[in-house]
């Protein structure tokens, strides 16, 4: 039979401490993770606390709050809390981090602030959570915890598959050192030496690009749940995946028309071009974007996986060539005259032949990654509010 509890307002079950460290402390490669009001963990080579606790953004633009398990050493930002129960043996900690992920649509609501939301701990301490036995308390973290360890499992083994990729790219294409480099002759170009037979071209010259627009908010017509795939920046952003199969928002195709959107066919490489540059996602459908991107269309020359290669190369590129006051913006005009390297047919063909199965296997597992999160986040719900019995589940 399950077991009803009722809630509990974490003031009474948690403390709720801050970092001290301001973002510019995040170092690269530093020994230590370095928890911010970012998505992404940084590093820094300090550490403040040596512990297991949930930590959960103080701030954000957009009013999304970033919330983490973390056991060991660890540094935070001085708007991030450090959230540990205030008796580990009526409230276990990992148990803690999963009550808390439903609560993020309700802690977004009553967020205060206007170009910047923050939690406040009035706010935090008046949350309730649902308090079930310390039993079940483990039992649920331990089946929701089984499918963060598939997901992590696969989430290393697409990077390891992107670093892969790379490494080979940086090794034919930047480095030189492509098979029968040994007899190759170089030759000058605007790039420096590279190798006899190669050329340099432009972008424009290269591949074709295309830009993006957005269609009147004002106009329903315009968009719809389920249509046409319209990404912006933060779609990119948000996910940090190298396919996107959906976009947040849609547009009809009567929006498509009566805006300066253009649609492009699937498998092609969406750059963004402003505010934040260099996020890069391949698109999985037939899309469009807003005016944030330059998305790159791949062709026989210039095939998917070297283009993207390319232009993942290139981000520092991009980002130096960038101009604006209000935010950076690499335009079209700009990017096209920059110098695209054209190595021989044949050796583009061989690393296309070597990277299409490893960008095809890294689609696979996001996809396992995305049913995986589906299923937890369908049976999280349950588990807390004791629709499901986990007494009678077998969870060997």
């Amino acid at each position: 039979m399950a077991i009803l509890s009722q809630p509990r307002r974490l003031g009474e079950l948690v403390t709720f401490k801050t970092g001290k460290l301001d973002s510019n402390a995040a170092v690269p490669n530093g020994k230590y993770p370095f928890f911010t009001c970012s998505q992404e963990t940084l590093r820094t080579n300090t550490f403040s606390f040596d512990t297991e606790c949930v930590l959960l953004a103080g701030n954000n633009a957009n009013g999304i709050f970033p919330l983490k398990f973390f056991k060991g050493k660890f540094d935070a930002y001085q708007r991030t809390y450090v959230v540990r129960p205030l008796n580990v043996d009526g409230l276990a900690t990992k148990y803690l981090y999963y009550a808390l992920r439903p609560k993020l649509d309700e802690l977004r609501s009553f967020s205060t602030g206007a170009a910047t939301k923050f939690l406040t701990l009035t706010i935090l301490n008046e949350t309730e959570i649902a308090v079930p036995p310390l039993p079940i308390q483990r039992r649920i973290a331990a089946i929701l915890s089984a499918y963060d360890d598939l997901i992590e499992n696969s989430q290393r083994r697409i990077k390891i598959l992107e670093e892969m990729a790379r490494r080979l790219y940086r090794e034919w294409f930047v480095h030189f050192r492509f098979p029968g480099h040994e007899d190759c002759r170089f030759v000058d170009s605007p790039l420096g030496e590279i190798p006899e037979g190669w050329e340099v071209k432009t972008v424009d010259d290269s591949f074709e690009i295309l830009g993006g627009g957005t269609p009147s908010r004002k106009e329903d017509a315009y968009w719809v749940e389920v249509s046409i795939n319209w990404f912006s920046p933060t779609d990119l952003t948000g996910a940090g995946t190298m396919f996107m199969d959906d976009s947040r928002d849609h547009i009809t195709p009567l929006g498509l028309s009566e805006s300066s959107a253009r649609l492009f066919p699937p498998f092609c490489v969406m750059l963004t071009s402003r505010a934040t540059i260099g996020a890069i996602a391949i698109n999985t459908t037939e899309a469009c974007t807003n005016q944030g991107f330059i998305t790159c269309l791949p062709s026989r020359e210039v095939p998917l996986y070297f283009l993207h290669s390319w232009l993942k190369e290139n981000v520092p590129t991009f980002v130096r060539m960038a101009s604006g006051s209000t935010f950076k913006e690499i335009s079209r005009g700009v990017f096209k005259p920059i110098c695209f390297l054209h190595p021989q047919a044949d050796l583009v063909q061989m690393f296309e032949s070597f990277a299409a199965p490893i960008g095809e296997e890294m689609l696979g597992l996001q996809r396992q990654i995305q049913i995986l999160r589906r299923t937890r986040d369908l049976l999280l719900p349950r588990l807390l509010s004791s629709q499901i019995d986990v007494e009678a589940l077998d969870h060997a």
